[in-house]
């Protein structure tokens, strides 16, 4: 079945199996390699995308819900200017180790501070946690994470 959404701003068209994960097709036929095959169920984030402004994950997704949506994935977000800025925070901060779930961080990081009411308050260490919640993280913890995200809201109004 043919299946048209968009992808990183480019409308995209795919003959896939309508019920199959949105993780193997973007992996598979669209060659999107940021989001990762991690548990499988929805609990760790690693195949974590942007999806008409939420954060999902493609693990759990049948591709035909993808028709007509918006995703945004790491690739798509790596070469803007705001994707940048959390990329650099977490890096400043540390808050990368292994990478495997760096793709998703980098994601709900970009959502919490793209979504915010007010985009020059700071949020909060829990507000951060909140967004980070469903990423699992087994090398470096959260808290170089949560510094990354208030090193990235600081500069956010710059770019």
């Amino acid at each position: 079945m043919k299946i048209s959404f968009k992808l990183n701003s480019e409308l995209v068209t795919v003959d896939v199996d309508p019920l199959q994960p949105l993780l193997t097709t973007l992996r598979d036929e669209l060659h999107m390699q940021a989001a990762k095959q991690g548990c499988g169920e929805g609990e760790c984030g690693s195949c974590s995308v942007i999806m008409n402004n939420l954060m999902v994950n493609t693990c759990l997704i049948p591709t035909i819900q993808a028709k007509g949506a918006a995703l945004v994935t790491l690739e798509g977000l790596r070469d803007t200017p705001k994707g940048q800025l959390v990329i650099n925070a977490l890096l400043e901060a540390k808050g990368v180790q292994c990478g495997f779930c760096t793709p998703s961080m980098v994601l709900a990081l970009y959502h919490l501070l793209d979504n915010r009411t007010y985009a020059d308050i700071t949020p909060t260490d829990k507000q951060i946690r909140q967004a980070l919640a469903g990423n699992l993280c087994r090398c470096t913890g959260y808290g170089m994470i949560v510094e990354a995200a208030k090193i990235a809201a600081k500069l956010w109004g710059e770019v």
